[in-house]
């Protein structure tokens, strides 16, 4: 068998666009800078939403239990087992999974990766017990208000930023850190991409960006950051408004 240069390899890594499901009372919403009283719905049945993001060529699907983020446990469950009923891509999944049996249940209910956002800062040594009992199967959620992390649904700031907040992490096993500019969500006015490739190039963990992508150049942006530490995005309401031409995002993304 023929073995790949480094050259060759490295121009064969792929990033990821990861389309996103955020669940609100059992459908399809997408927010404004994280306020649940700005919600647009989009889509009534998550699992059709679901089958149409993998018809059109996507690998992986971002799922968020909005109510589940701010209740601390999850509370769409029916419609995440919707979604994962409908399709056969890998799903990360975030929203009110704070302890080992949440973590336990959705990875045996067959997600792929579970997201950890408020446990990482108020409980870590959970989120290290997690990943070293399920390796590469946690996802570390960074999400930055004003470059400072924000938990319980977006709601509390703290005093820590995403690379303090990474650097806990290091050599624990998590997959990737989720880091979200919550200034930008939902905005569709640019992925933060100095901020990601700063902390992409801080920690060895493989970030994935999130919050702000209006359009292809966002993601041109992040390919031309030439960061290879930055494993995907996370694109939303500018999928669901048809701002982005998904066929040459994914052309785009794939040898970067």
């Amino acid at each position: 068998m023929l073995s790949l240069s480094k050259h060759e390899a490295e121009s064969e890594k792929t990033m990821i666009i990861f389309p996103a499901i955020d669940l609100k009372d059992g459908v399809c919403v997408r927010l404004k800078k994280g306020v649940m009283a700005d919600a647009t719905v989009f889509n009534t049945d998550p699992g059709a939403q679901a089958k149409e993001f993998a018809a059109q060529g996507f690998q992986w699907l971002h799922c968020v239990d909005l109510n589940g983020a701010f209740a601390g446990k999850s509370a769409n469950t029916d419609a995440i087992k919707a979604i994962r009923a409908a399709i056969d891509l890998p799903i990360q999944l975030g929203g009110g999974i704070r302890d080992m049996a949440a973590v336990e249940g959705w990875l045996a209910a067959g997600i792929t990766r579970v997201i950890l956002g408020t446990a990482a800062l108020t409980n870590p040594q959970f989120v290290k017990d997690a990943a070293k009992a399920f390796p590469n199967r946690i996802v570390v959620g960074a999400d930055a208000k004003g470059g400072k992390i924000a938990t319980q649904g977006w709601a509390d700031v703290s005093d820590l930023t995403p690379i303090d907040l990474g650097k806990r992490f290091e050599d624990a096993g998590v997959a990737a850190i989720l880091f979200t500019d919550i200034d930008g969500d939902g905005l569709l006015k640019g992925v933060n991409v100095g901020a990601t490739a700063t902390l992409a190039r801080a920690l060895s963990i493989p970030v994935i960006a999130s919050g702000g992508v209006g359009s292809i150049a966002d993601i041109d942006a992040l390919v031309d950051a030439n960061e290879p530490n930055i494993e995907g995005v996370v694109v939303g309401r500018a999928l669901y408004d048809g701002r982005i031409d998904v066929a040459a995002a994914l052309a785009r993304t794939a040898a970067v």
